[in-house]
């Protein structure tokens, strides 16, 4: 009886040679998808960085736009010409508008142009000096000064102190019943919606599945805010503590504790002290939101009212 052939072994050999194929694709697929993963999130930081630099430049660019119609206004008021003037606020104009787009923001040639405005500025301070003195205001400002009657003076002192004294009294009482009219948010939910409008509550979301945030804001009656058009505005703070800003989507500045802060969203509403509910929708435009917990925080009329938050996984 012949002995039957041994099975080959180059089935087994084929089949292992293809399960460690598929385990190499395998581990060069989460390779790609962990690196596109980190290029998102560093396109996102950095979007994030230079919309922060563009409203600072904006801001920036408005306060010389104030003091460069100042002194236009002065020098004509003092008989001298604005020619030039006028044709660096047209150009500062020009410059504002450049910002609104985000994407072409060059930092350093906004910076150059920044400085030479701030110049041209100090050197009109010098013109407007040379130009008083020839009017003779100086001089007519030292004689006033001169004739004035020593008694009248002390009298005038006296009754400044006494209008110090009941203006101070006046704007401690104003403080006061200021803070007692803020409104204040009795709670702030915020909910995610999809490409497709549906709704999600609960705080944590998943971040491919955000188009939109609605963030609603309930308001807590009281009798002494007036009753009257009120402005909010929204801040929604990323898990860095960046604030999440688009100029194209209507964020900007405003002030809070006398200086500068930027907001994510604003809108007006009527108050009417019925515990009313005021909502935010808000959109990145395509972006998606960083992995992590996201602050939101809401003013108005100079109070920070409330805080919320949600999470982005």
């Amino acid at each position: 009886m012949e002995p039957r052939p041994q099975p080959s072994n180059n089935s087994r050999n084929y089949l292992l040679a293809a399960l460690l194929i598929l385990a190499a694709l395998n581990l060069l697929l989460i390779y790609f998808y962990y690196q596109e993963r980190q290029d998102n999130k560093s396109k996102d930081a950095t979007i994030a960085a230079k919309t922060e630099e563009v409203l600072v430049a904006k801001t920036k660019l408005d306060s010389i736009s104030a003091q460069l119609d100042a002194k236009i206004a002065e020098i004509q008021k003092l008989g001298g010409s604005v020619d030039s003037l006028m044709k660096v606020k047209a150009q500062l104009e020009t410059d504002k508008r450049e910002l609104r787009n985000v994407t072409t923001f060059d930092s350093k040639k906004y910076d150059q142009k920044i400085r030479n405005y701030q110049n041209l500025l100090a050197q009109k301070d010098q013109e407007i000096a040379r130009l008083k003195e020839e009017n003779g205001v100086l001089a007519s400002q030292n004689e006033a000064l001169t004739q004035e009657n020593s008694g009248l003076k002390a009298e005038k002192q006296s009754l400044s102190d006494s209008v110090a004294s009941v203006t101070t009294q006046n704007q401690e009482l104003a403080e006061k019943v200021t803070i007692a009219a803020a409104l204040h948010a009795e709670n702030i939910v915020v909910n995610a919606l999809n490409a497709r409008g549906k709704e999600t509550d609960g705080g944590t979301y998943k971040a491919k599945r955000i188009d939109k945030l609605r963030i609603s804001v309930r308001l807590a009656p009281n009798g002494l805010a007036k009753q009257e058009e009120k402005q909010m505005y929204l801040r929604i703070l990323d898990p860095n503590g960046a604030t999440i800003a688009d100029m194209a989507t209507g964020s900007g500045e405003f002030t809070y504790g006398g200086q500068g802060m930027i907001y994510t969203a604003t809108q007006r509403f009527n108050f009417d002290n019925s515990r009313q509910q005021v909502d935010f929708i808000f959109g990145r435009g395509g972006q998606r939101f960083n992995e992590g917990r996201h602050v939101v925080e809401i003013y108005c009329e100079g109070f920070r009212i409330g805080e919320g938050e949600f999470t982005v996984k």
